[in-house]
């Protein structure tokens, strides 16, 4: 059973991501911000520092590709991404003393860095015509305030539930 919690819990995630957009009222935030949340990334990220690095590349993989399968026209640009920034938050977290509050830090320099990566590549292909500036007040910083509230909330049960899977992995 404790094998299926893993996935379950990434599933989780991703379907909490397009049910958080869903749920939120275009009205509350005037209407022109734009909310993404990324806790899909940040449990990435969290799994590969605090559990098991191989395993939070390969998660990384799957739900990037599952995420450009739903939710994009671009196969390709979220497989990469995803696993690409975990792989960053592992060699940055070599430099740097491995607490809650350095990782949630560099979990949001992650969202932050996937968000800018993901505009710009759409931006190279000419599928936006948002300007950097507006992308920076409409999009980059609501979504990393959501997110910064998301690490907040749930940095601490992360932490224990990958360091818990850690554990586990090191006894088998």
């Amino acid at each position: 059973m404790r094998k299926f919690l893993l996935p379950l819990l990434f599933i989780l995630f991703f379907i909490l991501e397009s049910a958080f957009v869903q749920s939120i009222p275009a009205e509350m935030f005037n209407g022109e911000r734009i909310l993404v949340p990324r806790f899909l990334m940040i449990a990435i990220i969290f799994l590969t520092l605090y559990g098991n690095r191989n395993h939070g590349l390969v998660y990384g993989f799957a739900f990037g590709l599952l995420f450009d399968v739903v939710y994009t026209e671009i196969i390709g640009i979220y497989l990469f991404l995803f696993p690409l920034i975990a792989y960053l938050a592992s060699k940055v977290m070599r430099l740097l003393q491995a607490n809650i509050v350095v990782i949630s830090i560099v979990s949001l320099l992650g969202v932050a860095l996937l968000e800018l990566s993901v505009y710009e590549l759409i931006f190279l292909i000419n599928k936006t015509d948002m300007s950097f500036s507006m992308f920076v007040e409409l999009r980059w910083l609501p979504t990393l305030i959501l997110n910064l509230a998301f690490t907040i909330i749930f940095a601490y049960p992360l932490k224990r539930h990958f360091e818990k899977y850690a554990h586990s992995l090191k006894e088998e």
